[in-house]
């Protein structure tokens, strides 16, 4: 794979144990236990990892900060909600961290449904929700790169905002990267205009490539005024020494989560998003796909990234990751649990293949 390819890897800030399967470690959620993942990522080839956020879990962003402080090269990919955030505090808290870790900051806004009453949000439909998060992904850019801004949206006002201190800008970031999901239409019009990354969950290579066109063609169609959009894979990546052991392995967990109905599985148990039910309707297509895109654990409760594994030998993932490179996808967010276990084995096993162009 070539140089400008990103392996990014996932920390579970939940605050019941065994997600997903992960070891139900005492303090499994202590700062102590978190950072011993973000330090073996540093230790392991990883760039960083994806911060997951919802209500319900501890603040994305102070842990985020607080693992951010205890490492030296782990970069953060800190999931955050506009609903949470009103646009120039967020801007600033940004800026704030980018500057105290030296430009390690990446954000991943999410704009799906979540316990909206809890914490007195009222996005209501989708229509609105997304038109909300374009600007606010708009109004924050601005705010990094502009001063003195003065902005009179639908959603957010804004007048003399200069956000304090400000981004400095790294070769040719000029700030941290913005990272998006979502396969409705709303969705996929945000991020081909808005985002800097667009995240896919682990569908077939077919859909992916189809979304990609659909991506580009869109990002033209909307005039979009920046870079253009890069892509990214989150997925669960289930790698032992053998396929026959992985395959194995695999079904094993399986089975398991059809004993607990998916308990511990699924963080998207709520209203079924547009991408979240391409990923459940692909067990109709069989069971695997393109060779090792193993679709049973979405019928007994997988969710997000837990719906789809691709399943083998480090060189048979390998492989199937540099088909989807091979498509365009420049950003890799994988896991599997447990999770600091197979940071190490994953770190040491599949990312020199990868970076070998395996």
């Amino acid at each position: 794979m070539s140089a400008d390819t990103e392996f990014l890897w996932y920390i579970p800030n939940q605050v019941d144990p065994g997600h997903r399967g992960d070891s139900a470690v005492e303090n499994h959620n202590s700062l102590e236990t978190l950072t011993s993942h973000a330090k073996a990522l540093e230790e392991h080839g990883w760039k960083g990892a994806l911060i997951g956020t919802g209500w319900g879990r501890p603040d994305t962003f102070t842990v985020a900060a607080s693992l951010a402080a205890r490492t030296t090269s782990f970069e953060p990919l800190i999931a955050i909600r506009p609903g949470y955030w009103r646009p120039a505090h967020f801007a600033s808290a940004v800026a704030t961290l980018d500057q105290l870790t030296a430009g390690r900051v990446r954000i991943n806004i999410v704009s799906g449904k979540d316990n909206l009453a809890a914490y007195g949000d009222s996005e209501g439909d989708q229509i609105h929700r997304y038109a909300r998060t374009r600007e606010f992904m708009r109004l924050v850019r601005r705010l990094w790169t502009e001063e003195n801004v003065t902005f009179a949206g639908e959603h957010f006002q804004v007048t003399g905002s200069t956000v304090m201190p400000r981004i400095h800008v790294r070769g040719d970031r000029r700030h941290p990267k913005l990272y998006f999901g979502g396969a409705s239409e709303a969705a996929e019009r945000v991020s081909a205009s808005e985002a800097d990354v667009q995240l896919f969950w682990g569908e077939p290579l077919d859909g992916v490539r189809e979304r990609i066109e659909r991506l580009k063609a869109l990002s033209r169609e909307l005039d979009r005024d920046l870079p253009p959009l890069e892509f990214g894979l989150r997925v669960t990546t289930l790698v032992r020494d053998t396929a026959g052991q992985a395959w194995a392995d695999a079904e094993a967990k399986v089975d398991e989560m059809a004993k607990g109905n998916g308990a511990g599985w699924n963080d998207h148990g709520r209203a079924v998003a547009v991408g979240q039910q391409r990923l459940l309707d692909l067990h109709a297509r069989g069971e695997v796909l393109d060779g090792n895109l193993y679709t049973a654990p979405g019928k007994y409760g997988g969710g997000g990234a837990g719906t789809t594994w691709l399943v083998g030998s480090a060189a048979d993932v390998a492989r199937s990751l540099g088909r989807y490179r091979d498509l365009g996808i420049t950003h890799f967010v994988l896991s599997d649990t447990p999770y600091l276990f197979e940071i190490k084995r994953q770190g040491d096993q599949l990312l020199p293949l990868l970076r070998n162009g395996a």
